[in-house]
């Protein structure tokens, strides 16, 4: 499967190589396609059976390094490191208690690339549930103290998102 379009846009703004954190990998098509532009990749999800089958990749040659760690980012308190990543991708995921520390996983100059559904996409499928669901504006103060340098909320790709690309000054 290939990457989400707000990522490619972004490369730009990304620094070159370093070490990235993929946030509910998934199946990690956000890590290899960085991965194989030279950056090391930790892929955090909870599901086990994805996780495996990226490490499989990962292994194989494939792709550049990337590492997983199967994790609930729901319960309880998720460790996803303080400054310790040059750049961070989320796509298709929210859970605003994880937020404070997504931002805090960006290092200083690092970047956060962030898109997701927003309220007005349960009118045209899923995800349905409120909690999944930006309010309109609401994505620029969940990734605060970070800056935003692009951002967008709109229809993309017949679907309804909000998207930032953010770095820490």
């Amino acid at each position: 499967m290939k990457p989400a379009a707000w990522l490619v846009d972004n490369l730009d703004v990304l620094p070159r190589g370093g070490v990235a954190l993929d946030v509910a990998s998934g199946s990690g098509r956000h890590a290899i396609f960085l991965a194989a532009r030279g950056w090391r990749v930790h892929a955090v999800d909870r599901d086990a059976a994805a996780l495996e089958e990226l490490r499989r990749v990962g292994q194989v040659g494939q792709v550049g390094q990337i590492t997983t760690e199967c994790m609930d980012l729901e319960s309880g308190v998720a460790r996803l490191g303080e400054g310790c990543y040059d750049a961070v991708v989320v796509f298709n995921y929210l859970h605003r208690p994880l937020m404070p520390a997504i931002v805090r996983a960006v290092r200083d100059g690092g970047v956060l690339i962030y898109e997701t559904f927003t309220v007005g996409q349960a009118r045209r499928g899923r995800p349905r549930n409120p909690a999944f669901l930006l309010q309109e504006g609401e994505l620029p103060g969940l990734v605060a103290p970070l800056r935003i340098i692009r951002s967008r909320e709109e229809e993309y790709d017949g679907k309804l998102v909000a998207s930032v690309v953010a770095v820490r000054d």
